[in-house]
């Protein structure tokens, strides 16, 4: 079994000190941990001088990268995401939040999203994204978002169906200067679209998309697209230049097989780059697996900066003794 805490510490140690130098590490009981040291150093770069009883000296050689390959976006802990709530006008067949008009709320809440927008700000998070569930049942959704953009700039995720009556009133009163609404659509056409998500859904996602657009909100489009779908992408982007989406804001993610998908990408804490996320039960790792007890990072919600600290020590761990690299699945 791998020492975990052996390698993590070797990787903090050699990381702050100068090249040439060396350190000393606690090998403690593990009788493995001398080997585990000498298999480190030949990967890292790094010279193991000498083990003495259970000690050993490490002469440092070129740093461990672990964010050898990750996009500044991508680091743990630069980007937030808040579960607003479970429950969902819709019931899409591939929702891996296994959303629906029958699911519970189990809402955030405005206090607890007030002084985690406050933390996450003070913790160095540089945008948190809302999400569902669909938010837009909500009847504070405005407060929410608001809540948000008061420290940071956000993108509200929604199906774009609900902007009507009392909720357009809601979306006109967010900042447009700090919020980005993405709106989930499948297709240049409606079937492929209004087969998972139900009929008639993909001329209101449309809609949406042209009411956002036109209240003056950045509008991102975000496709879900399964294995058979994936030869009309070119299409897709095609129509959602019709739209005035700008190509950085046409997201294509795979299906993942999370929730109530049958099929689809198998992600796991190992095999995934982390982007924190926080729902009323806890704090887990990706939102794809918001709603999955495998994902969990922990129950306690604040200070959120304890928990950002658990899952960039984790994501260290993985990245340095794991044999694949994590890839990046952007739900935004």
């Amino acid at each position: 079994m791998v020492n975990h805490r052996l390698i993590l510490d070797l990787v903090e140690r050699t990381g702050e000190a100068p090249r040439g130098s060396t350190v000393t590490v606690e090998l403690g009981e593990d009788t493995a941990a001398a080997q585990t040291v000498a298999a480190w150093c030949e990967r890292a770069g790094h010279a193991l001088v000498q083990v003495r009883g259970t000690t050993a000296v490490v002469r440092c050689g070129p740093a461990v990268d672990v964010l050898a390959g990750i996009e500044p976006e991508q680091v743990p802990g630069t980007r937030v995401w808040l579960y607003t709530n479970f429950d969902c006008n819709l019931a899409c067949d591939y929702c891996c939040a296994r959303s629906s008009p029958r699911t519970p709320r189990r809402a955030l809440g405005l206090d607890r999203v007030r002084r985690l927008a406050a933390e996450a700000a003070d913790a160095g998070v540089s945008e948190l994204l809302l999400t569902g569930g669909e938010p837009f049942l909500l009847p504070d959704i405005d407060q929410l978002a608001n809540a948000c953009t008061r420290h940071l700039p956000t993108t509200l995720l929604t199906n774009g169906m609900l902007f009507r009556g009392s909720r357009l009133d809601r979306l006109r009163a967010m900042d447009r200067t700090r919020l980005a609404v993405q709106i989930s659509l499948d297709s240049a056409t409606p079937e492929p679209h209004d087969r998972h998500r139900g009929v008639g859904t993909w001329a209101k996602a449309v809609e949406g998309i042209r009411i956002a657009g036109s209240e003056g909100f950045r509008v991102r489009v975000a496709a879900t697209v399964p294995a058979e779908h994936t030869h009309q992408v070119d299409g897709f982007h095609a129509f959602l230049d019709t739209l005035g989406i700008a190509r950085a804001d046409q997201i294509i993610r795979a299906l993942a097989h999370r929730g109530v998908a049958e099929n689809g990408v198998e992600l796991t804490i190992e095999s995934l780059i982390p982007e924190i996320t926080v729902t009323a039960e806890g704090v887990y790792w990706h939102p794809v697996g918001a709603d999955h007890a495998d994902q969990l990072v922990t129950r306690e919600l604040f200070p959120l900066v304890r928990a950002i600290t658990e899952v960039r020590r984790r994501f260290i761990e993985y990245r340095t003794s794991a044999s694949a690299t994590a890839q990046w699945f952007p739900c935004a």
